[in-house]
């Protein structure tokens, strides 16, 4: 399930990726589907009209050929009466000579179905086709003589070609004489126009490939284009971020070299020199001792006096490190002892001043504000000439403020962000902002203004039962 979970797991440079190509390609789909519609609409109302004109000029044709054929026997039908076989043999023959193209001809029915003319289908003369369909069940006879006794009209069916056998598509055209009951009529074969139509509907199959061909030509360069784009800018950041990261390890490494050499100093400038004063003073009490020498009790206190020194150099240096009142008690009584400690170490009039917190810090919001103060307060010892600072802290709806303002000379390019000059105010930019806090200081020649801000998320929730003053303390 882990590795089911691993292979679905994307990377900050996967995300960034599909971010970026999911709606190109959603767009390229959607365009690529809206094109395909409106060009198969507009393509098929084209084709459509063109079938129409088409048939329509076919139409016109075949109205055209019966007007010359009913010309070359008007004047015979004219003149002779309903049962007149001479004046109809007459007609017969005229029809059947009246050819045209390869497969051209009139035909002609009497009402009851009997086929009269058919000078290209001969097979039929003389039968009787009432109820005759072509392959696909289309009535034929039966609609030509409904037709011509309605006055005339158009019928498309299935026919076999004369000049070939082949079945096409035909439209005929048919009127009625009345007085004698015929269906007369020729038709065309329409096979042209459906090929027309049929190559119409292949270019435009042919010209929706090369769209979709062009659409996705055009979406892939996209694609490669924000590929090798997004690559180049992970490269990009991916190096910066490398170089971020040495800095900030290279800052770590000085932090703690500093702070080893500080530790040292401490400890052969302070406890070492007592501990040497303490040697001597027991190597002289011993001496004295062993001579009778009744001053032996005074470097024997001596000695002692030393001795607490040193004890009180090493609680120092470990409260310097690591305060155990910040574990004990919390960040408010922390601070309290750090600024008597730094007032009474300094001469500088220290203030601190607090609230009752309805919420705790976290251990970590606790380390990250002392370690700010101590930042602070260390900055106003070796660089500010301050004679006074006063370090004021609260909660509040937002979260918890550590405020430290002093009037000293203030720092030169402070108006500017916090992260600029300066090893002591980027590592309080850095504590808070891993907190997702914010610093602001705000300097100028009457003094500087430090202000951290952790929020709510580093509040915990007050004790039960806990009296007032616990809560201060533990805040």
């Amino acid at each position: 399930m882990r590795r089911l979970r691993d292979l679905f797991w994307l990377n900050h440079w996967q995300k960034l990726f599909l971010t970026a190509t999911l709606p190109l390609l959603l767009a390229a789909v959607t365009i690529s589907v809206l094109v395909t519609l409106q060009s198969r609409q507009l393509a098929e109302r084209e084709i459509q009209q063109l079938e129409r004109e088409l048939i329509a000029a076919k139409r016109a044709e075949l109205k055209n050929y019966l007007s010359i054929a009913r010309t070359a026997f008007f004047n015979i039908y004219g003149r002779a009466a309903p049962d007149d076989a001479a004046a109809k043999k007459e007609v017969k023959r005229i029809l059947s000579a009246m050819l045209y193209g390869q497969d051209g001809y009139f035909f002609v029915y009497d009402y009851d179905g009997n086929n009269l003319v058919g000078p290209r289908a001969t097979e039929l003369i003389g039968a009787n086709w009432r109820g005759m369909t072509d392959p696909d069940g289309v009535p034929i006879t039966d609609e030509l003589v409904r037709l011509a006794r309605s006055g005339g009209g158009y019928h498309s069916y299935a026919w076999p070609k004369p000049s070939t056998g082949e079945m096409g598509r035909m439209v005929s055209y048919v009127i009625g004489l009345q007085d004698w009951k015929w269906a007369i009529g020729t038709g065309v074969f329409i096979d042209d126009v459906v090929a027309t139509v049929n190559a119409s509907r292949a270019q435009v199959e042919a010209r929706m490939q090369r769209t979709f061909l062009w659409i996705g030509a055009i979406t892939l360069a996209a694609l490669m284009l924000v590929f090798v784009s997004g690559l180049f800018l992970n490269l990009r950041e991916r190096r910066l971020a490398d170089a971020k990261l040495k800095r900030l390890t290279q800052r770590v490494f000085d932090a703690q070299e500093e702070e080893r050499g500080r530790v040292a100093r401490e400890l052969h400038d302070g406890i070492s020199q007592i501990l040497v004063g303490v040697r001597y003073a027991l190597d002289t009490t011993k001496r004295r001792l062993e001579t009778g020498d009744a001053r032996a009790s005074e470097t024997l206190e001596r000695g002692l006096t030393h001795l607490s020194g040193a004890i009180h150099e090493v609680r120092r240096i470990s409260r310097d490190l690591r305060p155990g009142v910040l574990d004990d008690l919390g960040l408010g009584p922390a601070l309290k002892a750090l600024a008597e400690d730094f007032g009474q170490r300094t001469g500088i009039d220290t203030q601190f001043d607090t609230v009752v917190f309805r919420n705790r810090l976290d251990e970590e919001a606790k380390i990250a504000l002392y370690r700010v103060a101590q930042e602070a307060l260390t900055n106003v010892e070796r660089h500010a000439g301050a004679g006074r600072v006063a370090i004021d802290l609260r909660g509040h709806v937002r979260g918890a403020t550590l405020r430290i303002e002093d009037d000293g000379c203030g720092i030169e390019g402070a108006e500017r962000p916090a992260t600029t000059p300066g090893l002591g105010l980027r590592n309080m930019q850095e504590r808070i902002e891993q907190l997702d806090g914010t610093l602001r200081v705000l300097s100028s020649r009457a003094g500087t203004v430090i202000e951290a801000t952790v929020p709510l998320s580093h509040l915990l929730s007050p004790q039960k039962n806990a009296p007032e003053t616990d809560v201060r303390a533990n805040a």
